[in-house]
C-alpha cells in the first residue's frame, strides 16, 4: 500500500485530504508543520509528500530543500500563493507538482495517481538499462550514472531525461513534454519545461557529461544522438 505524508498547518485541509487519500486506498500520515517530517521519513518511508508552503517553524520550500539533499521522493506543493514566481520556485527546488489553494481534492488525487503510474511505467519498462553517450540509466533503480558517479535528478527531471533518452533524436514541443511529464496541460506554462531542461543541463554539466539537450527554437527540445 502506498504511503502518503500530508504536511499542512490547516486542520480542515488535513482532514479533507485524509478522507480522499484513504478512500482511494492509500495510507496517510498527517503533520501540522514541517519540523518532524524529515526524521519520520527515515522511519516510515513514504511514497509521496503533499506539502503546504506557508507553515510555521519550517516552511514547505525549506522542507523540500532539505529532503532533496538525500531523496527524490515525489513532492506536491499546495499553497495559497498563486503567482508564477512561487510556482516556478517550488518546482525549481525539486517539487513535482504545484496546486493553488483552494483546490479540488479530486484533482489532487488524479495528479497523485499520475505520478505513481509514471513511476510504475518506468519500473516495468522491458529494457532495464539505457546508454546515452557517457551516461547509463538503470530504469529498475531509477539511477543515472556517469563514470561511476550518480547524476542525481528529481522525479520530474528524471522523467524528462528518460523520456527524451528513449526517443533520442526526436524533437518534442513544450506542450507535448508538459503533457507527458505532468499528465495534463499546464496552459501557457511552457516555462516550466524551460526551467526543467535548464536544471537537467546544469547537473549534466556538473558531471562533464557529453549528453546534449538541444533547443529547437520556436518549437521545443530533443536529446541529440
Amino acid at each position: 500500500m502506498k504511503h502518503i505524508f500530508v504536511v499542512d498547518d490547516e486542520k480542515n485541509i488535513r482532514d479533507i485530504l485524509q478522507k480522499y487519500i484513504v478512500n482511494d486506498g492509500y495510507k496517510v500520515t498527517l503533520f501540522s508543520d514541517g519540523e518532524n517530517v524529515y526524521q519520520e521519513m527515515q522511519r516510515l518511508e513514504p511514497d509521496l509528500l503533499i506539502i503546504d508552503i506557508m507553515m510555521p517553524h519550517l516552511d514547505g520550500l525549506e522542507l523540500c530543500r532539505e529532503i532533496r539533499k538525500s531523496s527524490d521522493i515525489p513532492i506536491i506543493f499546495v499553497s495559497a500563493r498563486d503567482g508564477e514566481f512561487d510556482r516556478i520556485l517550488g518546482l525549481e527546488l525539486g517539487g513535482d507538482d504545484y496546486l493553488t489553494k483552494p483546490f479540488s481534492p479530486r484533482e489532487l488525487m488524479v495528479r497523485i495517481k499520475n505520478i505513481f503510474k509514471r513511476i510504475e511505467k518506468n519500473l516495468n519498462y522491458t529494457k532495464q538499462t539505457v546508454e546515452i553517450r557517457d551516461v547509463t540509466i538503470d530504469l529498475e533503480r531509477r539511477y543515472i550514472e556517469k563514470d561511476g558517479h550518480e547524476v542525481k535528478l528529481t522525479t520530474k527531471e528524471y522523467d524528462l531525461f528518460v523520456f527524451l533518452a528513449r526517443n533520442i533524436g526526436k524533437p518534442y514541443t513544450r506542450e507535448e513534454l508538459l503533457e507527458f511529464i505532468w499528465g495534463y496541460e499546464y496552459t501557457g506554462d511552457g516555462r516550466l519545461i524551460d526551467d526543467l531542461v535548464k536544471r537537467v543541463r546544469k547537473k549534466l554539466e556538473q558531471h562533464r557529461s557529453a549528453v546534449e539537450l538541444s533547443t529547437i527554437w520556436g518549437y521545443g527540445y530533443r536529446m541529440d544522438e
